[in-house]
């Protein structure tokens, strides 16, 4: 039995051989005292921790995009680095937007002070969008599995989970497995995260159902077929899941990342009773994935943003919102992990797939062609 204690590792194991990452080799910038931001690919090229920290004051700003602050705990992790940086005002845009949105923004402000510094993104836009990154491995790189970052820096891991069905017991019967939505008694009732053509949690969820159904992430049509049933039967809602469309009833049941779904559940404890189930079987789990932006009007400040993420204190708050952290075995063994909190995670499903490069653009282009009339 795999376990989430173990699921980078797993992950890794089941990505490795497949996972054809791009790009140059991890080739550094020397440090010296007067680097450009801009092109530095990692601290030494700042020289140490308090030069890139020093660059990054002087600059003053950190323009982040679709970071809700009820994700993983990203309220925690933004109100953290204030703390420790008030000198770096985050200037926070489009909390609700989609990966693919965030890298619209890229484009459309390109050049302007206000156009984002960092991304986080699903794989299958990281993937599609790698022109868009500047290399940087943070100090913490070695720590972070092969499998699971690009091999000079263009965009890595950093939390992740399985795809799992929220919902109130009280509105719904607790499904056992993904068919039991199909049931009337789900009818207007399941929602997912977004339009998968543009959303990872919501591409997440059709891979899901591809798995569940028999099919493999080399092949989405499963999944694709499942929404397709789930809409003509009238159960599925195109609403995007919030913690007050849950509490209002219009999402009771929602198909998202574990740690989403449970924290949904934390938002509204005294509200609604959320419960939580990852299905047995097949589990599907990914990693959402950090980049800094070529044309980042504060290089160093986005820098200074990855460092913070990849550090012990940032790992572990993803880990305080119920996410798994990228470097959480390097963590466990050098003892600077939350046990407790990692000890509080679910068992994971007894196989764990997650689709690698190839796997999630074949994905991303069915869905292309696809999604629409499916569920239309």
């Amino acid at each position: 039995m795999i376990t989430t204690r173990t699921l980078v590792a797993s992950l890794a194991a089941t990505a490795i051989l497949a996972i054809g990452l791009t790009g140059c080799s991890g080739a550094q910038a020397s440090g010296t005292g007067t680097t450009d931001a801009a092109t530095a690919t990692s601290l030494s090229a700042f020289g140490d921790l308090p030069a890139l920290e020093t660059a990054a004051k002087a600059e003053g700003s950190l323009n982040v995009i679709a970071l809700p602050r009820d994700w993983a705990n990203y309220g925690a992790v933004l109100d953290a680095f204030t703390k420790k940086y008030p000198e770096i005002t985050i200037n926070e845009a489009s909390p609700d937007g989609s990966s693919a949105e965030e890298i619209q923004a890229a484009d459309t402000l390109k050049g302007q002070d206000t156009a984002p510094d960092v991304f986080d993104l699903g794989l299958a836009v990281a993937l599609s969008s790698t022109d868009r990154f500047a290399p940087y491995q943070v100090a913490t790189w070695a720590d972070i599995p092969d499998a699971l970052k690009e091999a000079s820096g263009l965009y890595t891991g950093d939390y992740g989970g399985y795809l799992a069905v929220g919902y109130d017991p009280d509105a719904v019967p607790a499904p056992k497995k993904l068919g039991d939505l199909l049931g009337a008694a789900y009818k207007g009732k399941v929602a997912i995260n977004g339009d998968p053509t543009q959303a990872g949690a919501a591409f997440a969820a059709v891979g899901m159902a591809s798995v569940q159904n028999g099919g493999t992430v080399d092949d989405f049509q499963p999944g694709v077929d499942f929404f397709s049933k789930l809409n003509a039967a009238g159960n599925f809602v195109k609403i995007d899941p919030t913690p007050a469309t849950i509490a209002s009833g219009e999402t009771p049941v929602v198909l998202d990342w574990d740690y989403l779904n449970v924290g949904y559940g934390k938002k509204l404890d005294g509200q609604r009773n959320w419960k939580v189930v990852v299905f047995s079987g097949t589990g599907y789990a990914g990693y959402y994935n950090q980049a800094v932006s070529k044309d980042a009007p504060h290089p160093a400040a986005a820098r200074l943003w990855q460092e913070f993420l990849y550090s012990d204190e940032g790992q572990n708050l993803w880990l305080g919102g119920g996410a798994r952290p990228v470097r959480a075995e390097a963590m466990t063994a050098a003892g600077t992990i939350d046990a407790k909190l990692l000890g509080a995670l679910p068992e994971a499903p007894a196989e764990t797939v997650v689709p690698t490069k190839e796997q999630s653009a074949a994905g991303a282009a069915l869905l292309g062609t696809k999604w629409a009339a499916a569920v239309q």
